[in-house]
Protein backbone atom coordinates (compact mmCIF):
# COMPACT_ATOMS: atom_id res chain seq x y z
CA UNK A 1 0.00 0.00 0.00
CA UNK A 2 1.24 3.51 -0.90
CA UNK A 3 2.54 5.51 2.16
CA UNK A 4 0.87 8.48 0.75
CA UNK A 5 -2.84 6.70 0.68
CA UNK A 6 -3.98 9.63 1.12
CA UNK A 7 -2.93 12.09 -1.53
CA UNK A 8 -3.49 12.19 -5.01
CA UNK A 9 -3.23 14.28 -8.23
CA UNK A 10 -6.29 15.02 -9.60
CA UNK A 11 -5.64 14.48 -13.21
CA UNK A 12 -5.09 17.19 -15.27
CA UNK A 13 -4.36 19.85 -12.54
CA UNK A 14 -0.90 20.96 -13.49
CA UNK A 15 0.90 22.87 -16.13
CA UNK A 16 4.13 24.02 -17.45
CA UNK A 17 4.82 26.95 -19.67
CA UNK A 18 7.29 25.89 -22.94
CA UNK A 19 10.85 26.24 -21.80
CA UNK A 20 13.19 28.79 -23.33
CA UNK A 21 16.64 28.76 -24.16
CA UNK A 22 19.07 30.70 -22.06
CA UNK A 23 19.11 34.81 -22.88
CA UNK A 24 15.60 33.53 -24.46
CA UNK A 25 12.28 34.76 -24.97
CA UNK A 26 11.86 34.38 -21.30
CA UNK A 27 14.93 36.13 -19.76
CA UNK A 28 13.80 39.31 -18.64
CA UNK A 29 11.01 37.81 -16.59
CA UNK A 30 11.31 37.46 -12.68
CA UNK A 31 10.64 33.47 -12.14
CA UNK A 32 8.78 33.75 -8.98
CA UNK A 33 6.26 36.74 -10.40
CA UNK A 34 6.31 34.25 -13.92
CA UNK A 35 5.36 31.41 -12.01
CA UNK A 36 2.37 33.40 -9.99
CA UNK A 37 1.42 34.87 -13.52
CA UNK A 38 0.94 31.83 -15.28
CA UNK A 39 -0.53 29.81 -12.00
CA UNK A 40 -3.06 32.54 -11.54
CA UNK A 41 -4.35 32.00 -15.53
CA UNK A 42 -4.08 27.92 -15.27
CA UNK A 43 -5.85 27.90 -11.78
CA UNK A 44 -8.79 30.04 -13.80
CA UNK A 45 -8.49 27.85 -17.28
CA UNK A 46 -9.22 25.08 -14.72
CA UNK A 47 -12.04 26.69 -12.78
CA UNK A 48 -9.83 25.53 -9.17
CA UNK A 49 -10.67 28.45 -7.06
CA UNK A 50 -7.81 29.99 -5.27
CA UNK A 51 -10.11 29.57 -1.63
CA UNK A 52 -9.78 25.66 -2.54
CA UNK A 53 -6.14 25.68 -1.20
CA UNK A 54 -4.56 25.50 2.12
CA UNK A 55 -1.05 25.13 1.81
CA UNK A 56 1.80 25.88 -0.98
CA UNK A 57 5.21 25.30 -1.66
CA UNK A 58 7.35 27.09 -4.24
CA UNK A 59 10.50 25.67 -5.46
CA UNK A 60 13.25 27.83 -6.94
CA UNK A 61 17.24 27.66 -6.98
CA UNK A 62 18.41 30.70 -8.66
CA UNK A 63 18.06 33.76 -6.19
CA UNK A 64 15.49 36.60 -7.46
CA UNK A 65 14.48 39.91 -6.02
CA UNK A 66 12.94 39.90 -2.74
CA UNK A 67 13.39 35.83 -2.75
CA UNK A 68 13.61 36.32 0.85
CA UNK A 69 10.32 36.56 1.14
CA UNK A 70 10.12 32.87 -0.19
CA UNK A 71 6.80 31.19 -1.14
CA UNK A 72 4.42 34.01 0.21
CA UNK A 73 5.06 36.49 -2.62
CA UNK A 74 4.07 34.11 -5.14
CA UNK A 75 1.64 32.71 -3.74
CA UNK A 76 -0.59 35.79 -2.89
CA UNK A 77 0.21 36.85 -6.61
CA UNK A 78 -1.01 33.58 -7.96
CA UNK A 79 -4.08 35.02 -5.90
CA UNK A 80 -3.75 32.91 -2.56
CA UNK A 81 -2.89 35.53 -0.39
CA UNK A 82 -4.38 33.29 2.88
CA UNK A 83 -1.59 30.04 1.96
CA UNK A 84 1.40 30.24 3.77
CA UNK A 85 4.71 27.74 3.23
CA UNK A 86 7.94 27.08 2.32
CA UNK A 87 10.48 27.92 -0.31
CA UNK A 88 12.47 24.95 -1.21
CA UNK A 89 15.33 24.20 -3.26
CA UNK A 90 18.07 21.30 -3.86
CA UNK A 91 19.02 22.60 -7.50
CA UNK A 92 18.28 19.70 -9.86
CA UNK A 93 16.13 17.70 -7.61
CA UNK A 94 13.56 20.65 -6.25
CA UNK A 95 11.07 19.39 -8.29
CA UNK A 96 10.12 15.88 -6.67
CA UNK A 97 11.36 17.80 -3.28
CA UNK A 98 8.43 20.49 -3.34
CA UNK A 99 5.93 17.35 -4.75
CA UNK A 100 7.21 15.38 -1.42
CA UNK A 101 6.50 18.21 0.65
CA UNK A 102 3.31 19.32 -0.35
CA UNK A 103 2.63 15.63 -0.12
CA UNK A 104 3.11 14.85 3.55
CA UNK A 105 1.55 17.69 4.74
CA UNK A 106 -1.90 16.27 3.22
CA UNK A 107 -1.07 12.92 4.38
CA UNK A 108 0.26 14.74 8.24
CA UNK A 109 -3.49 16.28 7.75
CA UNK A 110 -2.05 19.34 8.01
CA UNK A 111 -3.27 20.41 4.71
CA UNK A 112 -6.20 19.20 2.04
CA UNK A 113 -5.02 21.36 -1.30
CA UNK A 114 -2.05 22.07 -1.84
CA UNK A 115 0.06 23.75 -4.56
CA UNK A 116 3.37 23.02 -5.63
CA UNK A 117 4.73 25.42 -7.85
CA UNK A 118 8.07 25.98 -9.05
CA UNK A 119 10.11 28.50 -11.35
CA UNK A 120 13.32 29.18 -12.36
CA UNK A 121 15.20 31.83 -14.96
CA UNK A 122 19.48 30.69 -15.62
CA UNK A 123 19.02 33.85 -17.48
CA UNK A 124 20.95 36.61 -16.32
CA UNK A 125 21.92 35.02 -13.05
CA UNK A 126 22.75 37.07 -9.61
CA UNK A 127 25.88 38.81 -9.03
CA UNK A 128 26.45 37.97 -5.58
CA UNK A 129 28.64 39.74 -3.16
CA UNK A 130 29.00 38.53 0.61
CA UNK A 131 30.69 40.83 3.08
CA UNK A 132 33.49 39.54 4.89
CA UNK A 133 34.82 42.85 7.31
CA UNK A 134 37.41 40.39 8.65
CA UNK A 135 38.78 39.65 5.34
CA UNK A 136 42.14 41.48 4.11
CA UNK A 137 41.21 44.62 3.66
CA UNK A 138 37.57 44.27 4.43
CA UNK A 139 36.76 42.73 1.46
CA UNK A 140 34.27 40.05 0.81
CA UNK A 141 33.71 37.29 -1.59
CA UNK A 142 31.46 37.35 -4.85
CA UNK A 143 30.24 34.66 -7.51
CA UNK A 144 28.14 34.81 -10.61
CA UNK A 145 25.69 32.32 -8.83
CA UNK A 146 24.50 30.35 -12.26
CA UNK A 147 27.98 30.24 -14.07
CA UNK A 148 29.94 29.65 -11.08
CA UNK A 149 28.09 27.06 -9.65
CA UNK A 150 28.11 25.05 -12.76
CA UNK A 151 31.81 25.01 -12.80
CA UNK A 152 32.84 25.07 -9.54
CA UNK A 153 31.59 21.88 -6.97
CA UNK A 154 32.01 23.15 -3.38
CA UNK A 155 33.25 19.83 -2.18
CA UNK A 156 35.36 18.59 -5.07
CA UNK A 157 36.11 22.01 -7.27
CA UNK A 158 34.93 19.95 -10.28
CA UNK A 159 32.34 20.84 -12.95
CA UNK A 160 29.29 18.70 -13.53
CA UNK A 161 30.53 17.82 -16.53
CA UNK A 162 33.40 16.37 -15.26
CA UNK A 163 30.86 14.09 -13.02
CA UNK A 164 29.60 13.10 -16.28
CA UNK A 165 33.35 12.36 -17.64
CA UNK A 166 34.13 10.50 -14.23
CA UNK A 167 31.38 8.03 -14.76
CA UNK A 168 31.91 7.83 -18.37
CA UNK A 169 35.48 6.67 -17.79
CA UNK A 170 34.32 4.44 -15.39
CA UNK A 171 31.44 2.43 -17.15
CA UNK A 172 33.45 2.40 -20.40
CA UNK A 173 30.90 4.54 -22.07
CA UNK A 174 31.53 6.18 -25.75
CA UNK A 175 30.89 8.89 -27.67
CA UNK A 176 29.01 6.87 -29.66
CA UNK A 177 26.67 5.48 -27.46
CA UNK A 178 26.12 9.25 -26.07
CA UNK A 179 25.44 10.30 -29.21
CA UNK A 180 23.00 7.20 -29.77
CA UNK A 181 20.92 7.72 -26.91
CA UNK A 182 20.42 11.58 -27.82
CA UNK A 183 19.57 10.61 -31.36
CA UNK A 184 17.09 8.10 -30.11
CA UNK A 185 15.79 11.03 -27.52
CA UNK A 186 15.60 13.39 -30.44
CA UNK A 187 13.07 11.08 -31.95
CA UNK A 188 11.04 11.10 -29.08
CA UNK A 189 10.53 14.42 -28.35
CA UNK A 190 9.54 14.70 -31.83
CA UNK A 191 6.69 12.01 -31.19
CA UNK A 192 5.24 15.31 -28.48
CA UNK A 193 5.14 17.49 -31.63
CA UNK A 194 3.05 15.46 -33.66
CA UNK A 195 -0.52 16.36 -34.68
CA UNK A 196 0.31 19.96 -33.76
CA UNK A 197 1.81 19.44 -30.68
CA UNK A 198 -1.29 17.42 -28.82
CA UNK A 199 0.67 15.73 -26.33
CA UNK A 200 2.41 18.70 -25.20
CA UNK A 201 -0.93 20.47 -25.26
CA UNK A 202 -2.16 17.80 -22.72
CA UNK A 203 -0.78 20.33 -20.15
CA UNK A 204 0.58 22.75 -21.74
CA UNK A 205 -1.51 26.57 -23.01
CA UNK A 206 -0.24 27.06 -26.31
CA UNK A 207 0.61 29.13 -28.51
CA UNK A 208 2.04 30.88 -25.24
CA UNK A 209 1.70 34.84 -24.40
CA UNK A 210 4.63 36.49 -23.17
CA UNK A 211 4.40 38.92 -20.75
CA UNK A 212 6.55 42.09 -20.39
CA UNK A 213 8.81 42.27 -17.45
CA UNK A 214 5.56 44.38 -15.88
CA UNK A 215 2.57 41.57 -16.81
CA UNK A 216 0.89 44.27 -17.84
CA UNK A 217 0.75 43.24 -21.83
CA UNK A 218 2.29 40.22 -24.16
CA UNK A 219 5.20 41.19 -25.60
CA UNK A 220 6.15 37.85 -27.67
CA UNK A 221 4.40 34.30 -28.31
CA UNK A 222 6.22 31.14 -28.14
CA UNK A 223 4.95 28.21 -30.33
CA UNK A 224 6.84 25.89 -28.18
CA UNK A 225 10.18 25.05 -26.55
CA UNK A 226 12.53 27.80 -27.69
CA UNK A 227 16.36 26.07 -28.31
CA UNK A 228 15.89 22.85 -28.74
CA UNK A 229 18.48 21.40 -31.42
CA UNK A 230 17.69 18.75 -33.54
CA UNK A 231 20.66 16.79 -33.55
CA UNK A 232 21.52 14.37 -36.66
CA UNK A 233 24.37 11.88 -36.50
CA UNK A 234 26.72 13.42 -38.75
CA UNK A 235 26.39 16.69 -36.85
CA UNK A 236 27.16 15.39 -33.28
CA UNK A 237 29.87 13.65 -35.20
CA UNK A 238 31.78 17.12 -35.78
CA UNK A 239 31.73 17.77 -32.28
CA UNK A 240 34.31 17.52 -30.05
CA UNK A 241 34.61 16.87 -26.68
CA UNK A 242 34.04 19.65 -24.14
CA UNK A 243 36.75 18.25 -21.58
CA UNK A 244 39.65 17.77 -23.46
CA UNK A 245 40.47 13.66 -24.11
CA UNK A 246 36.91 13.00 -22.58
CA UNK A 247 33.55 12.20 -24.67
CA UNK A 248 30.73 14.81 -23.34
CA UNK A 249 30.66 16.98 -26.23
CA UNK A 250 27.73 19.81 -25.89
CA UNK A 251 25.25 17.59 -28.08
CA UNK A 252 25.52 14.88 -25.45
CA UNK A 253 24.39 17.25 -22.46
CA UNK A 254 21.29 19.33 -21.89
CA UNK A 255 21.39 23.24 -22.16
CA UNK A 256 20.29 25.67 -19.43
CA UNK A 257 16.75 27.32 -19.93
CA UNK A 258 13.88 29.49 -18.38
CA UNK A 259 11.01 28.47 -17.18
CA UNK A 260 8.26 27.18 -14.68
CA UNK A 261 5.87 24.20 -14.14
CA UNK A 262 3.35 23.53 -11.17
CA UNK A 263 1.32 20.15 -9.83
CA UNK A 264 -1.72 20.20 -7.53
CA UNK A 265 -2.41 17.83 -4.74
CA UNK A 266 -4.97 17.31 -2.80
CA UNK A 267 -6.39 14.78 -0.17
CA UNK A 268 -8.21 11.88 -1.53
CA UNK A 269 -11.52 12.64 -0.63
CA UNK A 270 -11.15 16.11 -2.43
CA UNK A 271 -9.02 14.68 -5.26
CA UNK A 272 -12.00 13.57 -7.65
CA UNK A 273 -14.01 16.58 -7.61
CA UNK A 274 -10.70 18.85 -8.41
CA UNK A 275 -9.78 16.39 -11.73
CA UNK A 276 -10.17 16.84 -14.85
CA UNK A 277 -11.09 13.21 -15.63
CA UNK A 278 -12.78 11.36 -12.40
CA UNK A 279 -12.48 8.71 -13.36
CA UNK A 280 -8.71 8.87 -13.49
CA UNK A 281 -6.79 8.10 -10.21
CA UNK A 282 -3.05 9.81 -10.06
CA UNK A 283 -1.47 8.19 -6.95
CA UNK A 284 1.76 8.27 -5.29
CA UNK A 285 3.36 5.53 -4.33
CA UNK A 286 7.07 6.10 -2.88
CA UNK A 287 9.67 8.73 -2.81
CA UNK A 288 13.84 7.83 -2.71
CA UNK A 289 16.79 10.25 -2.44
CA UNK A 290 20.33 9.28 -2.73
CA UNK A 291 23.71 10.12 -3.27
CA UNK A 292 26.87 8.68 -4.52
CA UNK A 293 31.16 8.91 -4.47
CA UNK A 294 32.18 12.51 -4.71
CA UNK A 295 32.35 13.68 -8.57
CA UNK A 296 30.04 10.71 -9.94
CA UNK A 297 26.61 12.75 -10.26
CA UNK A 298 24.71 10.60 -13.25
CA UNK A 299 25.00 7.11 -10.72
CA UNK A 300 23.08 8.97 -7.99
CA UNK A 301 19.89 8.19 -9.40
CA UNK A 302 20.19 4.65 -9.28
CA UNK A 303 20.06 4.81 -4.97
CA UNK A 304 17.07 6.57 -5.55
CA UNK A 305 14.99 4.98 -7.17
CA UNK A 306 15.78 1.67 -5.10
CA UNK A 307 14.91 3.36 -2.25
CA UNK A 308 11.42 4.71 -4.01
CA UNK A 309 10.56 1.30 -5.66
CA UNK A 310 11.20 0.09 -1.62
CA UNK A 311 8.72 2.29 -0.14
CA UNK A 312 6.04 1.28 -2.89
CA UNK A 313 6.79 -2.44 -3.20
CA UNK A 314 7.95 -2.90 -6.25
CA UNK A 315 10.71 -3.53 -8.27
CA UNK A 316 11.78 -1.90 -11.86
CA UNK A 317 10.17 -4.98 -13.31
CA UNK A 318 6.82 -3.26 -12.10
CA UNK A 319 7.37 -0.09 -13.63
CA UNK A 320 5.38 0.66 -17.08
CA UNK A 321 7.66 4.13 -18.30
CA UNK A 322 10.44 5.94 -16.64
CA UNK A 323 11.18 9.30 -17.38
CA UNK A 324 14.52 10.52 -16.45
CA UNK A 325 16.25 14.07 -15.69
CA UNK A 326 19.16 13.38 -17.87
CA UNK A 327 21.65 16.64 -18.12
CA UNK A 328 23.79 13.72 -19.38
CA UNK A 329 23.44 11.26 -22.11
CA UNK A 330 25.68 9.46 -19.46
CA UNK A 331 22.80 9.24 -16.64
CA UNK A 332 20.45 7.14 -19.14
CA UNK A 333 23.08 4.69 -19.88
CA UNK A 334 24.49 4.06 -16.33
CA UNK A 335 20.66 3.83 -15.17
CA UNK A 336 19.81 1.29 -17.69
CA UNK A 337 22.82 -0.68 -17.27
CA UNK A 338 22.50 -0.60 -13.34
CA UNK A 339 18.43 -1.31 -13.17
CA UNK A 340 17.96 -3.46 -16.65
CA UNK A 341 15.55 -0.97 -17.78
CA UNK A 342 15.63 -0.90 -21.56
CA UNK A 343 16.95 2.58 -22.77
CA UNK A 344 14.99 2.58 -25.26
CA UNK A 345 11.53 2.44 -23.07
CA UNK A 346 12.36 6.06 -21.05
CA UNK A 347 11.69 9.26 -21.73
CA UNK A 348 8.89 8.86 -24.45
CA UNK A 349 7.68 12.41 -25.63
CA UNK A 350 10.97 13.86 -24.59
CA UNK A 351 13.16 14.53 -21.55
CA UNK A 352 15.20 17.69 -20.30
CA UNK A 353 18.59 16.60 -22.33
CA UNK A 354 16.30 17.52 -25.04
CA UNK A 355 14.26 20.44 -23.79
CA UNK A 356 16.77 22.29 -21.73
CA UNK A 357 17.32 22.43 -18.08
CA UNK A 358 15.52 25.61 -15.99
CA UNK A 359 16.45 23.65 -12.54
CA UNK A 360 13.37 24.03 -10.37
CA UNK A 361 10.67 23.29 -12.75
CA UNK A 362 12.53 20.53 -14.91
CA UNK A 363 11.48 17.48 -12.66
CA UNK A 364 8.23 19.17 -11.91
CA UNK A 365 7.82 19.08 -15.98
CA UNK A 366 8.63 15.49 -16.30
CA UNK A 367 6.39 14.11 -13.83
CA UNK A 368 4.14 15.93 -15.56
CA UNK A 369 5.08 14.48 -18.51
CA UNK A 370 4.59 11.01 -17.17
CA UNK A 371 1.50 11.68 -15.63
CA UNK A 372 0.23 11.79 -19.44
CA UNK A 373 2.13 9.17 -20.89
CA UNK A 374 0.54 6.90 -18.53
CA UNK A 375 -2.75 8.33 -19.04
CA UNK A 376 -2.40 7.48 -23.04
CA UNK A 377 -1.57 3.72 -22.07
CA UNK A 378 -4.20 3.23 -20.59
CA UNK A 379 -2.95 3.48 -16.81
CA UNK A 380 0.00 2.12 -15.43
CA UNK A 381 3.01 2.93 -12.83
CA UNK A 382 6.07 5.31 -13.62
CA UNK A 383 8.82 6.73 -12.06
CA UNK A 384 10.78 9.49 -12.59
CA UNK A 385 14.50 9.90 -11.24
CA UNK A 386 16.84 12.54 -11.38
CA UNK A 387 20.52 13.77 -10.19
CA UNK A 388 21.42 16.85 -8.54
CA UNK A 389 24.39 19.04 -7.53
CA UNK A 390 26.09 16.96 -4.90
CA UNK A 391 26.23 14.06 -6.29
CA UNK A 392 22.57 13.42 -4.69
CA UNK A 393 19.17 12.76 -6.32
CA UNK A 394 15.46 12.03 -5.93
CA UNK A 395 13.14 9.69 -7.00
CA UNK A 396 9.21 9.42 -7.46
CA UNK A 397 6.80 6.33 -8.41
CA UNK A 398 3.38 7.12 -9.23
CA UNK A 399 0.49 5.04 -10.02
CA UNK A 400 -2.07 5.93 -12.81
CA UNK A 401 -5.19 4.12 -12.80
CA UNK A 402 -8.86 3.77 -12.70
CA UNK A 403 -10.90 5.42 -9.64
Amino acid sequence: MSRFESVEIPYGAYWSTPFAKWQGALQHLHSGMFAAHVAKAELARRNLKPDLFDAGVFGQTVTQFQSFMAAPWPLAQAGLSHVAGPLITQVCATGPRILLSAAAEIQMEMATVSLALSGDRTSNGPHIYYPAPSGPGGTGRSEDQVLYNFSHDPIGNHSMAQTAENVAAKQGITAQEQHDVVLMRTEQYKAALADDRAFQKRYMTLPFDVPDASFRKNVAVMEGDEGVTFSTAEGLTKLKPVISGGTVTFGSQTHPADGNAAIVLAHSDKARELSADPSIRVSLLGFGQGRVDLGYMPEAPVCASEQALRMAGLSIADIDAVKSHNPFAVNDIAFSRATGFPIEKMNNFGCSLIWGHPQGPTGVRAIIELIEELAIRGGGRGLFQGCAAGDSSMAVVIEVGDR
